[in-house]
């Protein structure tokens, strides 16, 4: 099949982008590392010897970005229902983080050490129906939000990337009453026109 016009523009922007290149030369699975590392930067998210649990690890920008920040002493957990290729200090579980066996496999890994952090970079693949995107995008969001509140100790937080449109209000509103704080960060790698934005929760509520 022929490639189209705009998968033609896509990949001819991929290939130009800054933070493309950047990942390549420092070694990144993707772009997506920037965006995580601007956030801790700012946020001071990720500390030596932390938990972190990665929901749609693949293929694995953020999980490197937190192994190294953790250190040995740490431990990151990817899940995602793609393989992920191995990488050094994350522990990685294939499968679907709702369904009872993965549970238990992240238990195992876990060995009763509590989760400091919860990140999530999902997205939906795009069918080209916006509405269609749109509500895909919130449910994945939302399934990341009932994870977090129901693996986090209190004092952890819960990283996740949502897109600005139908649900997206009433998404934040249940964060909110799920959580004592909820900022926003929009990172230089999303790009402009894209309508991601990062909502950054502490403070989990009982």
């Amino acid at each position: 099949m022929k490639p189209s016009k705009t998968s033609k523009q896509w990949m001819r922007e991929h290939i130009n982008d800054p933070f493309v290149q950047r990942a390549q030369k420092d070694g990144y699975r993707s772009r997506a590392a920037y965006k995580l590392l601007e956030i801790d930067e700012r946020d001071h998210l990720l500390k030596p010897g932390m938990v972190v649990v990665d929901l749609g690890a693949t293929p694995g920008g953020w999980s490197q970005v937190a192994a190294t920040k953790v250190g040995r002493s740490g431990k990151v957990i990817g899940l995602d229902l793609l393989p992920l290729d191995p990488l050094a200090g994350v522990d990685f579980i294939q499968g679907d983080f709702r369904e009872e066996s993965v549970l238990k496999q992240l238990e195992a890994l876990l060995e009763n050490r509590p989760v400091g952090l919860v990140i999530s970079d999902m997205a939906p693949n795009i069918s080209g129906i916006p509405s269609a995107d749109q509500a895909r995008a919130m449910y994945l969001a939302e399934l990341a939000m009932e994870f977090a509140v129901a693996h986090l100790t209190p004092e952890g937080s819960f990283l996740v990337k949502v897109f600005q449109g139908e649900g997206f209000e009433t998404y934040l509103h249940q964060l909110r009453s799920s959580f004592r704080k909820v900022v926003s960060r929009k990172p230089k790698a999303s790009r402009d026109r894209s309508s991601e934005v990062y909502l950054l929760a502490s403070g989990k509520l009982e």
